[in-house]
């Protein structure tokens, strides 16, 4: 009877190391499934870019990836998921909704220049490669929504300010969503910082004073 038990134990702990080591490795495929992919978008574009290059790079079957992500587009769409969400304990957004709990309205928009800072050298460039993927419907799509979120987004913020009174007397909830709208465009970011070389410090200073000049 305690043989068995013995028997039963070593067997449970050994199917849990099994499923740990399973996952362990299914992880380390999903990163390496991103990591190439990230690269190779950046580096060849999205029309140039196939699921069997990122597959046989990536050391995974181009099977895993439709199943996986649902083919390029999927995979984009995860790689600018993990972009948003920075690199801090907690996702950008939290930390962006967490700044309005300030007073000081130049606290909030300067904690917001900092997320920009953060975010967009890890979004913007697949956005552009979105907006560069030619006829592509699935590309297309995908852009169309990550837009109309990023718009929306702003809405939610410029909404902030304008409850909270922190508007400057004629600038309407609308404008200030625009103002917030064209500080985040990847195209901003593209003019800025890959044709003209600024630093991503540079860039939020910049951020920071367009949205506290407009709006404040």
């Amino acid at each position: 009877m305690n043989s068995m038990g013995r028997t039963g134990a070593r067997v449970k702990g050994q199917r849990s190391y099994d499923a740990a080591r399973r996952r362990a490795r299914a992880r380390e495929r999903h990163e390496a499934t991103l990591r190439v992919a990230g690269e190779t978008f950046l580096r060849l574009g999205y029309a140039a870019t196939t699921v069997d290059a990122i597959a046989e790079a990536a050391g995974v079957s181009a099977a895993t990836i439709y199943k996986t992500y649902g083919g390029k587009a999927g995979l984009v769409r995860t790689l600018c998921e993990r972009g948003l969400a920075g690199e801090g304990g907690a996702p950008a957004e939290e930390r962006s909704d967490a700044l309005r709990a300030l007073e000081d309205p130049r606290r909030i928009i300067e904690g917001w220049g900092e997320l920009v800072t953060e975010v967009a050298p890890r979004v913007a460039p697949l956005l552009l490669v979105l907006r560069e993927a030619g006829a592509d419907p699935d590309a297309a799509a995908l852009q169309k929504s990550l837009e109309a979120a990023r718009l929306a987004r702003m809405d939610d913020n410029a909404g902030h300010l304008a409850r909270a009174g922190h508007l400057r007397e004629g600038v309407t909830r609308e404008a200030a969503r625009d103002v917030l709208w064209f500080c985040t465009a990847p195209e901003v970011y593209d003019l800025l910082i890959n044709q003209r070389g600024w630093t991503t410090e540079a860039f939020s200073r910049f951020v920071v004073q367009v949205m506290e000049g407009a709006l404040l």
